[in-house]
């Protein structure tokens, strides 16, 4: 298989590989998709400062999540529906993280039953996404077999209060097949069904109560998806959870939203040391990993690219696809004189300007 260069190279394989309806559904944003766009912008607005001589063209990209250890500082972000991009979906993606050392948080929506992801991810570090129902019996029931399968931490997403307007996956007409199950979500087999129906079943007046109460009764480290005010990582915190997601969703929810990246300092100053914070939504390089690190990330999620990759070429290119962002973050931190993920500091990011 002939490989592409980076991790954007993927999506042109996947638009000749996928049911054009899946493709809209996974790379839609938005509104004006300005946030989506913003997101890849923001990324680039920042300068990495190189550092020579500094260690040895050497470095050691491991590190660790809620105590888990990890390979690199790279997990795969839950995304819905994965057996619309490749009949194998997240088995694929679990199974590839394993071989990487690499972590992946499974979604609620997925179309594989956490317990076959499991299986399949063969020891893989691996957390579980929750889109709290209506139905609290459901809810209590998909945290409690998520539990005892092995998951290590529970990601609740906070930001779908409603559906967000993505008007490519609108006009495309994107349904879940009948033919795909959806074992963690309250719907009768064999149904077709649309994302948007789909959030109706969902909890919509989730409040901070709610993220105490997980925090109490799930037996799991608690993480919050879907944060991007200051304020609200705080009350997060003051919750219970071991950690935030600093996210726009991909550019979503809402478009114009500020862009993680943008987010992510003001975030960190305000939660420093009280829980680890993580950020997703347009991480495409190993600068960028490096620039979350730089400005108060523990890690990254990253999404689409996987997506994309696990349409075009099923495992092996997810497998690609982890193995290039890995290297890339090698590469940058050795260019930027950093050892290990600990030397990663604010120092080596400026806001557009030359170095001093």
């Amino acid at each position: 298989m002939s490989v592409p260069q980076n991790l954007a190279g993927w999506e042109e394989r996947a638009r000749a590989a996928m049911d054009p309806g899946a493709f809209a559904y996974v790379g839609s944003g938005a509104g004006d998709e300005v946030s989506l766009g913003e997101n890849r912008a923001a990324f680039s607005r920042l300068r990495l400062v190189p550092r020579m001589l500094a260690c040895g063209g050497t470095c050691r990209t491991e590190t660790s999540v809620l105590g888990a250890p990890l390979a690199a500082p790279v997990m795969v972000a839950p995304m819905a529906y994965q057996g619309c991009v490749h009949p194998d979906g997240d088995l694929n993606v679990a199974s590839a993280v394993a071989g990487a050392g690499l972590g992946m948080c499974l979604s609620s929506l997925s179309n594989h039953s956490s317990e076959a992801v499991a299986a399949a991810g063969g020891g893989a570090l691996l957390w579980y996404q929750l889109y709290a129902y209506r139905d609290a019996g459901m809810t209590t029931e998909v945290v409690a077999a998520a539990r005892e399968q092995g998951y290590r931490a529970l990601v609740v997403t906070v930001d779908v209060p409603t559906y967000g307007i993505r008007e490519r996956e609108l006009a495309a007409g994107f349904a879940v097949p009948a033919h795909l199950p959806l074992p963690g979500v309250p719907v009768p087999e064999g149904t077709s069904i649309t994302p948007s129906e789909v959030s109706e079943l969902m909890k919509t007046d989730l409040d901070w109560d709610d993220i105490a109460r997980f925090v109490a009764t799930s037996g799991l480290p608690v993480v919050v998806k879907g944060l991007l005010h200051p304020d609200d990582a705080a009350r997060a915190v003051d919750a219970g959870v071991r950690g935030v997601v600093v996210s726009n969703h991909g550019g979503r929810q809402l478009d114009t939203a500020i862009p993680t990246i943008e987010a992510l300092p003001a975030m960190a100053e305000r939660i420093a040391g009280r829980c680890e914070i993580y950020l997703d939504s347009g991480v495409r390089r190993g600068t960028d990993v490096i620039k979350a690190l730089a400005l108060g990330a523990r890690a990254v999620m990253v999404g689409r690219p996987v997506a994309w990759a696990n349409g075009a070429a099923g495992r092996e290119g997810v497998t690609a696809v982890l193995s290039r962002i890995v290297e890339e973050t090698r590469n940058a931190m050795i260019l930027t004189g950093c050892a290990t993920v600990d030397e990663v500091g604010p120092e080596i990011v400026r806001a557009g300007a030359a170095p001093d």
